[in-house]
């Protein structure tokens, strides 16, 4: 039933206080964060790596997981969960390699970093690139996905949940990073707790559908039992699915490429750590990757049980459109309305707090590249710290109005999780280009950067669109070995162009020393490896 009882609106509301309550607490503990731009965007030097670490995934967790994820689970299977395994692999590689150079030269947004190495022109248009996908894909499909989820819990209607929604992560955010910080700990906490409900509930009913009562671990059993197919990491090109997840793609190709951009040169992820020290900053990524690990278990087991569940004859209708046309992203509101009173608050909670983490962290890094990168740089140059933090504020409220306007129109898409994937993954070949040769190659010039930032969206079109306008005549490549081929060819211009043309090049700081990790970071890293390889061999 798509009701909420008083014992879901009790739980909700002591959420609601609790986070609201504590980040007004944080706001007013360190008066400077409403005027220093620095502590206001980076909470420099506030942040403890827990804190960092649980930041991290409440602004990288959130309806696109819970609903989207949950629907490709349905669809695809484990295999989904590449996602969060290999991130937590680049977790560790962006800990050792990425921040030490971004903390060595004092790097606050990473439009900075670009024009510090490259020039001006090349941050300008990667800082036009992130603000357009930041708020018309990742905004936009974080409040469209967080609104239907609620309707399709409550009788709330779709509008009033984009309003809700909305006026909730900003307020979050105009507290600046220390408060999103320091409430995204319990956020991520709600989060993991209602997630761990609804998986629950979704292996009890499956356990109780073959006649063995409420058995947890049988339902765990039976998910493999009967929906094997579901438990395939890797996908061979018969599969149905073989496009969405190309094979071992997933392992040496174009999954590298969109979590290394979206872990270790996105702004929206790395500024949680710029304002720390190295080793807080990696205990904090650290302890991210290893709250990667748990992921699937709230967002893609619960839509995996859903499957078998569906092809036993249950949910038939609940899993349709109106349509008649079977919507795998209905899957988990699905199982939160069969959540008993109070339970299902807990849900709807934790469902709140993931897309208001998200909105919050995304918001943030919008009016950090805006107001340092845009308006300190181009339009008021003599700001003070009071009007760039002002200015931070009202660029908060307007990307969120204007991704709160555009939202309606993605009611079309079936899995809202790959649509995001794949549109990002227009700029991640390039983005990463960029970062990788201008840390690791003294010799890429700003020319050649240019080349980069202005090639990756046209050629990722072309690579998607041709195929269409050519009738089959050009290679319909998976999208993942689409961002596989974009990078190498970049990569390719950007070398050539550096080889030919003498031109004078700017260089960061790095020294070889900045790369050494302390023996508990090394044996944790080693345990997180250890366990993917263990759940690859498995699940092959």
């Amino acid at each position: 039933m798509h009701k909420l009882y008083t014992a879901d609106y009790i739980v909700f509301i002591l959420y609601f206080v609790l986070v609201s309550a504590y980040g007004y607490y944080i706001y007013t503990k360190k008066k400077s964060a409403t005027t220093d731009s620095k502590d206001f965007f980076l909470a420099e030097g506030s942040l403890t790596w827990w804190a960092i670490g649980a930041s991290l995934i409440a602004s990288n967790i959130s309806a696109e997981h819970f609903i989207g994820m949950s629907g490709s689970g349905f669809a695809l299977g484990l295999a989904i969960s590449t996602y969060e395994w290999m991130a937590a692999a680049t977790l560790i590689l962006v800990a050792v390699f990425l921040i030490p150079v971004y903390l060595k030269n004092k790097i606050y947004t990473m439009p900075q970093f670009l024009a510090k190495r490259y020039n001006n022109g090349v941050s300008t248009v990667m800082t036009v690139f992130w603000l357009l996908v930041y708020i018309f894909v990742n905004l936009t499909s974080i409040i469209y996905l967080g609104a239907i989820a609620i309707t399709s819990i409550s009788s709330i209607s779709f509008g009033w949940c984009v309003v809700g929604l909305s006026l909730f992560a900003i307020v979050v955010t105009l507290g600046g990073m220390k408060v999103i910080g320091y409430t995204d700990v319990i956020q991520v906490a709600v989060l993991m707790l209602g997630g761990l409900v609804t998986a629950y509930l979704s292996l009890t009913l499956l356990s109780e559908k073959f006649g063995y009562g409420s058995d947890v671990l049988k339902g765990l059993s039976l998910l493999q039992e009967k929906a094997p197919s579901h438990f395939h990491m890797i996908f061979d090109k018969s599969h149905a699915y073989y496009k969405d997840l190309p094979g071992l793609s997933v392992l040496i190709g174009g999954m590298w490429i969109n979590n290394l951009s979206y872990w270790g040169c996105n702004q929206y992820i790395v500024q949680r750590a710029l304002g720390a020290d190295l080793q807080t900053a990696r205990s904090g990524l650290l302890f991210a990757a290893f709250l990667k690990l748990l992921i699937p278990v709230i967002a893609v087991l619960p839509g995996i049980a859903m499957y078998v569940l569906h092809e036993q004859g249950m949910f038939q209708q609940e899993m349709m459109n109106e349509l008649g046309v079977i919507k795998p992203d209905h899957a988990y509101p699905t199982l939160m309305n069969l959540l008993p009173m109070g339970l299902k608050g807990v849900a709807f909670a934790a469902l709140t707090a993931a897309v208001v983490a998200s909105l919050a962290g995304k918001a943030n890094s919008i009016s950090t590249i805006f107001s340092l990168d845009i308006y300190k740089k181009y339009i008021n140059k003599n700001a003070s710290e009071t009007n760039i933090v002002r200015t931070g504020r009202w660029a908060v409220i307007i990307s969120m109005l204007l991704a709160s306007l555009v939202a309606p129109a993605l009611a079309t898409l079936d899995q809202a999780y790959q649509f995001i994937q794949e549109y990002v993954g227009f700029i991640s070949p390039g983005v990463l280009a960029i970062f990788l040769l201008g840390i690791f190659w003294k010799r890429t010039t700003a020319s050649a950067a240019m080349a980069g930032a202005l090639l990756t969206i046209p050629v990722s079109t072309i690579l998607k669109f041709l195929p269409v306008l050519t009738n089959g005549a050009f290679p319909d490549y998976p999208f993942l070995d689409r961002m596989s081929i974009t990078f190498a060819l970049i990569l390719f211009v950007m070398v050539v162009m550096s080889l030919m043309k003498q031109e004078e090049v700017n260089s960061v700081q790095i020294d070889k020393s900045m790369f050494r990790v302390t023996p508990g970071f090394a044996i944790y890293s080693i345990i997180i490896l250890g366990i993917l390889t263990a759940l690859y061999t498995v699940f092959w």
